[in-house]
């Protein structure tokens, strides 16, 4: 009786196992882009993401930025975003963000292009009063096909999420979550395209669990 209770005690007082959830999702972004002035240009896009197994809303995005190019291959901006979460049954919870990017063109390494978007942002929500701050690295590359066009270019990006500090409404330092990327660029008349793929979202939930989604991505990019 005695060692039967020393092992219910040790089994309540034992955490419980990390868990992994996983959703299937379509995410839509329309991004508008170009110059304003001189070196100084823009970038405004809409994101509505589905959830739930591609069921319901689960997020509405909405960001803009003005920046400035500082050469060819490094332009620097100032933005801001507003997301949207909406809670069945209770009140949804909206994010506000400001943030500073840094877009940098590294090159052309095995016949394709290589770049990088470093996003700096400062982040409150409606369901906590501190702020927390998030860094957000992403590589890409892409490459033509078809040796000498770029009608289609495979595509594929990483983009890692590290938080800097933890906060009242649920953030925690440190690594927060990983996008991978898989897909095409569609070139469209003008400088415009169409980007299809599959985007895996892993993330760094509270408690030690995990949450992967499965993202059908549509992003539209309209240059002018």
């Amino acid at each position: 009786m005695r060692r039967f209770a020393l092992f219910l005690t040790a089994l309540l007082c034992t955490p419980a196992a990390a868990r992994t959830s996983q959703d299937e999702q379509l995410w839509v972004n329309l991004t508008a882009m170009g110059p304003v002035s001189g070196d100084i240009v823009y970038f405004a896009e809409i994101q509505p993401r589905v959830g739930d197994g591609v069921s319901r809303l689960d997020q509405a995005l909405l960001r803009g930025a003005v920046g400035v190019k500082l050469s060819d291959r490094v332009t620097l901006y100032q933005g801001y975003a507003h997301v949207a979460v909406p809670i069945a049954g209770g009140r949804d919870v909206n994010e506000e963000r400001s943030f500073q990017q840094l877009n940098w063109s590294l090159g052309r390494p095995w016949g394709g292009d290589l770049s990088s978007r470093t996003r700096l942002e400062q982040r409150w929500r409606s369901d906590g009063n501190d702020m927390g701050w998030r860094l957000r690295e992403m590589l890409r590359f892409e490459k033509p096909l078809r040796e000498g066009s770029d009608a289609v270019n495979a595509l594929v990006y990483a983009e890692g999420f590290l938080a800097l500090n933890s906060t009242d409404w649920g953030a925690r330092s440190g690594f927060d979550q990983l996008r991978s990327f898989a897909g095409v660029e569609v070139g469209l008349p003008g400088a415009s395209t169409l980007e299809l793929g599959y985007l895996n979202q892993a993330i760094n939930q509270r408690g030690g669990d995990s949450r992967i989604n499965h993202v059908a991505s549509v992003t539209l990019f309209f240059r002018h």
